[in-house]
């Protein structure tokens, strides 16, 4: 139930990262979804590994929020490396 918790808490987070940062984003709904999911799921294993959450325990939203905005910042870097697609 834990990882099922997770994952709807992240796809919320990633939503709502979205409309915090600026610029431009991941394109459409289901990538911005999936960043959120995979900020919710980095939040919770560094929480367990830094011992902030027990076993069975995920992150929670503000822990969730803040891994989609790094994975955000971090996704805004390697579009920005990569250039212009023309």
């Amino acid at each position: 139930m834990g990882l099922i918790w997770t994952v709807l808490i992240g796809f919320v987070v990633g939503v709502l990262a979205k409309f915090f940062t600026h610029g431009p984003g991941p394109k459409g709904f289901f990538l911005t979804a999936a960043l959120g999911i995979a900020g919710s799921l980095v939040a919770t294993f560094v929480g367990r590994a830094l011992h902030w959450y027990a076993a069975g325990q995920s992150a929670g939203f503000i822990g969730a929020f803040v891994g989609a905005l790094i994975l955000l910042f971090l996704y805004h870097i390697a579009v920005r490396s990569r250039g212009p697609t023309t």
